[in-house]
């Protein structure tokens, strides 16, 4: 409640004592948007950490600015007028990323939200405000810097308050978003008065409107103390306002090469900064991809053989119940006491052995994969006759032994097969009927057995 009293009380005291003074309009004044930033950063704990962050530094570094302007009202000795537009300048992206955190349900942020949000601020405005220099130039004093940051700042009161609606649009209104667009709106309109009343050179300092922009303060720290509301927004949507930015920041720099006599050379920097930005958002998007595939990959590859792993089997298993095909499961016989009596390192170094003589056989439209432990398993695309010529293959590249640890050990295999040639199978029965094959090969000795019905039954029993 400390800020909206001491609000009251600032405009109270305007009101009784027009004339500006120290106290009223540096200290009272600026310390209610001091206020105002302690509020978002103690905002309670159910507001998106980054939105708490985002807006308490956008209403510090507005309060900066506003201090420093105040104080060089008074003084004689003059601060850096630079430093006020720096402050002011800031307050626009993180208060726009900040409000979009606030709005939209999601934890992890991302290195493509931030550069999507100072592609929108500074392409957007950027553009905006140059179509607005030549009549702006006329009317404002100062640098063609200055009088471009002084369109800029009600055009970024546009594309933040455009945003917010968008969101809250797409809210059941409550609370929270009430005391939002409230803030947002009392705050651009307040930067209209202001830009209107500069132009046309009526302006004073300390006006009773100058409190508007401490009321969108307080409403829009307000917002943070209630819960609820948050939506789901696909990245989609911030990428398209990204893309917009570009596109206008492209053509604008176009006009300003080909035509300068229609747009103010100040657009060129800011446009070049925005494109800029919108190539380092696809060098981020293309690690992202990349490091995705990666991800992919990993989670469909064995790590010990670095053979396809069981989720990847099962996933072109699937494709034999569109194409005929066979499926080969393979258990490998006395490799338990290898594992048992050598220890684990050479069970582990015996399996690669094998999954390279394996892959060594194995035709390029052929997934070998390893399911776990001694287990392999193999799907083909194509006949039997093919499927056993493989099968018999990969039994034969273990009749010779294997030299580790200057000792040679020996292991088999025994291979199921079973195939759904001129049938349609589901991945389960043919998982199941490769399964009674191996347990028929295993038990008999004979290395390879193909499917028969005559093996569920034994198997049964």
């Amino acid at each position: 409640m400390l800020a909206p009293a001491l609000l009251v009380i600032h405009l109270g005291i305007r009101i009784v004592f027009p004339s500006p003074s120290i106290f009223t309009d540096l200290v009272l004044f600026n310390l209610v948007a001091f206020i105002a930033s302690i509020i978002a950063f103690g905002a309670p704990r159910f507001n998106d950490h980054y939105a708490k962050r985002a807006i308490g530094f956008a209403f510090l570094f507005w309060a900066i600015g506003s201090t420093i302007s105040s104080f060089n009202s008074f003084s004689s000795w003059k601060v850096a007028p630079q430093l006020v537009d720096i402050g002011y300048s800031l307050f626009y992206p993180f208060l726009l990323f900040g409000l979009v955190r606030a709005l939209v349900a999601k934890r992890k942020i991302t290195r493509i939200e931030i550069v999507d949000t100072l592609i929108v601020v500074i392409g957007i405005s950027a553009v905006s405000a140059s179509l607005l220099m030549k009549p702006a130039i006329s009317r404002f004093d100062g640098s063609t810097a200055t009088v471009f940051l002084s369109v800029v700042y009600p055009i970024g009161d546009v594309v933040i308050l455009a945003m917010s609606v968008a969101l809250i649009l797409r809210h059941k209104f409550h609370l929270r978003t009430s005391f939002l667009l409230a803030g947002i709106a009392a705050f651009a309109i307040t930067d209209f008065i202001f830009f209107w009343l500069s132009a046309t050179s009526v302006y004073s300092f300390a006006s009773l409107n100058d409190d508007g922009w401490l009321l969108g303060l307080i409403l829009i720290a307000e917002s943070l103390s209630h819960h609820g509301g948050e939506i789901e927004v696909s990245e989609r949507i911030t990428t398209a306002w990204a893309n917009l930015a570009f596109w206008f920041s492209l053509s604008a720099l176009a006009i300003s090469t080909l035509l300068p006599q229609f747009l103010s050379h100040v657009v060129v920097l800011p446009c070049l900064v925005s494109i800029a930005l919108v190539f380092i958002r696809m060098e981020i998007r293309i690690r992202l991809v990349r490091d995705s595939h990666e991800e992919r990959q990993l989670a469909l590859t064995d790590e010990l053989t670095g053979l396809p792993n069981r989720r990847r089997f099962l996933q072109e298993l699937e494709r034999l119940n569109r194409k005929d095909g066979s499926l080969l499961l393979m258990d490998l016989n006395g490799f338990k006491e290898v594992n048992d009596r050598f220890g684990h390192d050479v069970g582990d170094e015996l399996l690669k052995q094998i999954s390279i003589r394996f892959s060594r056989l194995t035709p390029a439209n052929v997934l070998l994969a390893r399911l776990g432990g001694d287990e392999f398993a193999a799907v083909i695309i194509g006949s039997k006759a093919e499927s056993l010529e493989l099968a018999n293959s990969l039994r034969a590249s273990l009749t010779y032994p294997f030299n580790l640890s200057a000792v040679d050990l020996s292991v088999g295999v025994s291979i199921g097969c079973a195939s759904n040639e001129g049938e349609t199978l589901a991945p389960e029965l043919l998982l199941r009927r490769a399964d009674s094959a191996m347990y028929e090969a295993k038990r008999s000795g004979s290395g390879v057995v193909f499917w028969l019905p005559s093996l569920d039954l034994i198997k049964s029993r």
